[in-house]
């Protein structure tokens, strides 16, 4: 939590106030590999900040295949956010697909911050500017570049994940084959 707090501080001043409230609506948790925080379907009610670790969110289609949408690593956040703002049923399995520290939030009382404590507003819309930017870039990555350049990019972004990410989570994200992805591994280190 003290990491979390820190980050904050470093964007805007905060108020000892505000800092208790942040303590009285999250909980720390140790999150095992495997564990489910949201499953397709269900209510969601809670918001993750990833201290340390690595979560997935992803899709099942009708056939049962998954498709992978985000990667939390350190600082980042997770959720089905679609089922938040719009006060749907998850959309979105979250998972734990390495042992991580996260910060757990009800999502209804954070959002409630702002009423308490405006500064936050535009801490909060820049979190939200840089994840739609995210998730711009990724849309147009899948449109626009090859497999291989998309994995390459992958790389850059998710240093070490490969260690403990299993092959078809990768393949899911890029939108390939578990096969394709193999070839491009074996491509790339022949150069």
């Amino acid at each position: 939590m003290e990491h979390f707090i820190n980050k904050i501080k470093s964007s805007l001043d905060l108020t000892s106030e505000a800092e208790e409230f942040l303590y009285s609506i999250s909980k720390e948790k140790t999150i095992s590999k495997g564990e489910v925080l949201i499953r397709q379907g269900q209510t969601v009610k809670k918001t993750y900040f990833v201290s340390d670790g690595c979560l997935r969110s992803f899709c099942t289609d009708k056939s049962g295949k998954e498709h992978t949408l985000q990667f939390a690593i350190k600082d980042w956040w997770i959720s089905d956010f679609i089922a938040i703002y719009n006060n749907e049923l998850a959309k979105l399995t979250v998972e734990c697909i390495k042992e991580s520290k996260v910060i757990e939030f009800n999502a209804s009382k954070l959002n409630n911050i702002y009423a308490q404590f405006p500064e936050f507003e535009a801490f909060q819309r820049k979190n939200l500017e840089q994840h739609v930017v995210s998730l711009h870039k990724r849309i147009l990555n899948q449109l626009q570049l090859t497999a291989r350049e998309r994995y390459d990019l992958f790389v850059e972004q998710y240093k070490d994940i490969e260690q403990y990410t299993p092959n078809y989570h990768i393949a899911s994200y890029l939108g390939i084959t578990q096969q394709s992805l193999s070839r491009i591994r074996v491509e790339r280190a022949k150069n």
